[in-house]
């Protein structure tokens, strides 16, 4: 498939010869499963691509914004197919956060058109309206009209206040090459300041060869998991990458898996799965809370890679996943360490599976930008032609560090590969976190606290690890003199918060009188000397919480 210019005519190529093959198996209500052949979805995309190059996309910012499954795919291929650039973000849901954060992204990447879907398109049209993105023409892809393509699984009329069916529609690929911007990947910066990584054509083409010798991908499998289909370990390694195959892609809903990952386990075995991603905590959870009769009726033996990502990898949890899921099926060496950077570069590596080809890593002092020696922490530095290269309307990005993207992660090279040990906010880069493989800006979340009202004030949010591992919040209560009872349940309004808002699990919640997080006024404590100060001891609290962390389970049995 080197021969292809742009992933468009790849995976129009890929359609045709695998026309009679499955594509997409989504889950459906009651434990079911949707399944999408190549030529219903190729028929899709390419009724998605008429209705954008009729408006004259190619070139244009698309706003997506649907939940994971077939109409996602149908229109995140409609959008390459068209020459259009994919601004992937996620379905609505009740977080105001996200709801400011795709705002700031519409407004950031001054979208032209947006494809969603009808269950969507009101609250997309409001949050477009938060930052003056109104009038912008908005297409439901799961009622595009019969008459524009045969489409067995799209029954809905459409939400599109100035199209009408196109009578003959263009379902040629638009000419791109390989410099040809394909996606922007927003997955860096806080909600009011979020930043686009440039990934093209020659990029996604790039990453489909490297993601083959990282996780021993072909034709017969089934690539799945629940990461986030509007990051590029989740768009590209899960669902982009199958396709372009001629495999089968098995997109999860993110949240009940991510919060149940035993309904993980079950999905992997239920799907038949031969090849997916999660972090290290989703592993070490598994390890900690499968029981033995979870496991009982689970057949993990057609899982050949689970690649442990997206956060610092534990060789206690890989130990400890082995050993609690054998009896499930799993192989010896199925587990493998691998990294993912959090900050959008679309490629994947593994431990063992020899090196990216065209790839150049480095482990950098970040303060004097030389490279470390072995096994000697620094920042991890990448470029390559499948690495993005740089964020939009900021092309000092890479400039300013020669060519290579920064990615914010700490790591450890050691014999030509490379260990993910944390998060650095050395440099200018934008400050964030890793929890269960997750990015989180603590700044986003000590805002969403702050609006909690009275008796909690001003809040500060790090990770007990440098930049990951679990998430704690020192919170000021405007009351010294509470109740054991009021301040648990303060601290749960805390937890339930972060839960709702975020995801995200709170790993510990200490109360604190005012005047711990903010003195003098607007001056607040800053996070790094509250975290020392935290696991020195010395944060004296008036209440604290902590969650119980996955234990390793004893050899052959649960704990």
């Amino acid at each position: 498939m080197h021969r292809h210019t742009n992933l468009a005519e790849a995976l129009m190529d890929r359609a045709m010869l695998c026309a009679a093959d499955e594509a997409l198996v989504y889950p459906a209500g009651g434990g079911g499963e949707q399944r999408i052949g190549y030529a219903a979805l190729d028929a899709h995309a390419r009724a998605v691509s008429a209705w954008l190059r009729a408006r004259d996309a190619p070139g244009r910012r698309v706003l997506l914004v649907l939940d994971p499954g077939p109409h996602a795919a149908a229109a995140l291929l409609g959008c390459l197919y068209a020459g259009a650039v994919a601004v992937p973000v996620p379905a609505p849901t009740a977080s105001r956060t996200e709801a400011e954060r795709t705002a700031a992204i519409a407004k950031d990447a001054a979208v032209d058109l947006v494809l969603t879907e009808t269950a969507h398109a009101t609250e997309t049209s409001r949050r477009l309206s938060l930052v003056g993105r109104t009038g912008i023409t908005c297409l439901a892809v799961d009622g595009l009209s019969p008459h524009a393509h045969p489409d067995p699984y799209a029954p809905a009329a459409p939400h599109d206040r100035t199209a009408t069916p196109d009578a003959t529609p263009d379902t040629t690929p638009a000419r791109t090459t390989p410099d040809s911007l394909a996606l922007l990947a927003y997955d860096a910066g806080p909600a009011t300041a979020p930043r686009g990584a440039l990934i093209t054509h020659g990029n996604l083409l790039a990453a489909m060869s490297a993601l083959c010798q990282a996780l021993g991908t072909g034709r017969r499998s089934r690539i799945g998991g629940w990461l986030p289909r509007h990051h590029t370990p989740g768009l590209i390694g899960q669902l982009l990458h199958p396709l372009w195959l001629g495999a089968t892609a098995v997109p999860l809903p993110v949240r009940p898996h991510l919060a149940d990952p035993v309904a993980w386990l079950r999905a992997l075995s239920r799907h038949g799965i031969t090849h997916t991603v999660a972090p290290d905590t989703c592993y070490a959870r598994c390890a900690a809370e499968a029981t033995d009769e979870q496991l009982a009726g689970l057949d993990l033996s057609r899982l050949r890679t689970a690649l442990n990502a997206a956060e610092p990898v534990s060789a206690a949890t890989m130990a400890a996943f082995h050993r609690r899921c054998a009896p499930a099926g799993l192989r010896p060496g199925a587990l493998v360490a691998g990294y993912a950077p959090a900050q959008a570069a679309p490629f994947l590596t593994a431990e063992g599976r020899g090196p990216v080809p065209g790839l150049d890593l480095r482990v950098v002092d970040p303060a004097t930008r030389r490279p470390q020696p072995d096994g000697m922490a620094g920042e991890i530095w990448v470029r390559g032609p499948a690495v993005a290269a740089g964020h939009w309307g900021r092309p000092r990005d890479t400039e300013a560090a020669g060519g290579f993207l920064r990615t914010g992660d700490l790591g450890i090279a050691r014999d030509g590969e490379v260990r993910m040990t944390g998060r650095t906010h050395e440099g200018g880069l934008a400050d964030s976190l890793m929890v269960g493989g997750m990015t989180l800006h603590p700044q986003d979340v000590e805002r969403e606290l702050l609006r909690c009202g009275r008796p909690l004030g001003s809040a500060r949010v790090f990770c007990a690890g440098p930049g990951t591992g679990p998430l704690v919040v020192v919170q000021e209560v405007g009351t010294a003199g509470g109740s054991h009872t009021a301040l648990a349940g303060l601290a749960g309004r805390v937890r339930e918060r972060v839960a709702e808002e975020f995801g995200a699990a709170t790993g510990g919640v200490l109360l604190v009188r005012p005047g711990t997080v903010r003195r003098g006024g607007s001056h607040k404590v800053p996070r790094a000397t509250l975290r020392e100060q935290f696991l020195r001891g010395e944060v004296r609290p008036l209440y604290q919480d902590f969650a119980p962390l996955p234990r390793e389970p004893a050899a052959g049995g649960v704990v």
